[in-house]
């Protein structure tokens, strides 16, 4: 028998109930909906018998800000309770499953309906009745609601959600590691003076051969990033030039939290940083290897070390002398590799959670259009 499918446009209205239940005796934690639409714990000391209770699979959000998409699908509470200011609606499962639901949700687009259809005069709100009237594509087939077509793209969503998950679960405890060896190291390699191994690198883009798309700022969380700074008419031709297995540092450390500012360019490409940027690099990466020596400069210990010896008055600033002296165990070069190569595990565990977070925010508008179109 050939099947018949199909798309329909349904109302979601019917599709969803709203709940107004308050609490009668609850005692669990009161929970709250992030803007980036997860539901979280809040610090509240209130009568919560005024609150609202919500369940399992039931879609919780802040009328006041369906804007920002503030709006979450509880998939880990049995129950929960939330300010009587949220609204609640639980979704008919035989027509639609909530996960499905929520692909369709955390869309730029719903968020740009909500802001539309929402009203009032000093707040717009967005409340159970508003969305009622979105339409949500649902697959039939053979004139029935077809779960298993929902199912298909959500585990899709899933997967990319495991594969971010995963990675990141992987990445702190190899970093963790690399760490706590480094620490062991300082109790069993030989302690040696940074200056022996290192070298300032002073050469300038005084040619303008290295463009604006290259210009970085150095952060106090230890990497290269795009500039902040604004670029309008500044010559480059003062600007640093930070060549691949170099590392730059900021030496004023009097306004930045008590932490260096410092980057390792990691890349094969060539970067340019401000002309306060100091540039230096390993004489020789047989002996010094230049991924091991950034790991030491991103212990906390390494940001204490350099504010206690960084000197002035109106500003504080680590200079290359004193990066001169810091002491860092040496361990023989096998010793370092292996530690970077644990490191680079890490480091590529993060790349894939990135890649793949920054794909969830994308996906659920390309998972519509394939159910629409399939």
């Amino acid at each position: 028998m050939t099947q018949s499918k199909e798309i329909r446009w349904v109302r979601l209205g019917e599709v969803i109930t709203q709940r107004r239940e308050k609490n009668s005796g609850l005692d669990v934690p009161v929970r709250g909906v992030s803007r980036e639409g997860f539901i979280m714990p809040k610090q509240v000391e209130a009568d919560r018998t005024k609150y609202n209770v919500f369940y399992l699979n039931d879609f919780v959000f802040n009328p006041a800000r369906m804007e920002i998409n503030s709006i979450a699908l509880n998939t880990e509470y049995k129950c929960g309770i939330c300010s009587s200011l949220y609204e609640i609606f639980s979704v008919n499962q035989d027509v639609c499953i909530p996960e499905y639901m929520n692909l369709f949700i955390k869309r730029d687009e719903f968020a740009r309906q909500c802001e539309y259809i929402g009203s009032g005069s000093a707040r717009e709100y967005c409340r159970v009745a508003d969305i009622s009237k979105i339409k949500i594509p649902v697959p039939f087939t053979n004139g029935v609601p077809d779960v298993e077509r929902q199912r298909e793209v959500v585990d899709i969503w899933r997967g990319l959600k495991h594969l971010k998950e995963e990675n990141e679960a992987l990445a702190e405890p190899l970093l963790q590691l690399c760490q706590a060896k480094i620490e062991e190291l300082k109790h069993s390699a030989p302690m040696v003076e940074l200056g022996e191994y290192i070298a300032l690198r002073e050469t300038r883009n005084s040619d303008g051969a290295i463009g604006l798309t290259q210009v970085r700022g150095l952060a106090t969380s230890k990497g290269i990033i795009p500039t902040k700074a604004n670029m309008e008419g500044v010559s480059l031709t003062s600007y640093k030039v930070v060549e691949p297995n170099d590392i730059a540092y900021v030496s004023d450390t009097s306004r930045r939290a008590d932490k260096v500012s410092l980057g390792f360019n990691e890349s094969d490409e060539k970067y340019l940083v401000s002309s306060i940027s100091t540039v230096f690099y390993s004489k020789d990466v047989n002996e010094l290897e230049p991924s091991y020596l950034y790991l030491w400069f991103c212990r906390p210990e390494f940001d204490r070390y350099a504010r206690y010896n960084s000197w002035g008055s109106a500003r504080e600033t680590f200079p290359w002398a004193e990066m001169c002296r810091v002491k860092i165990p040496k361990p023989s070069l096998a010793v370092q590799r292996a530690i970077v190569d644990i490191y680079l595990c890490a480091k590529r565990a993060k790349e894939i959670a990135a890649e793949a977070d920054e794909q969830l925010k994308n996906i659920c508008p390309a998972l519509m259009q394939h159910i629409i179109h399939a």
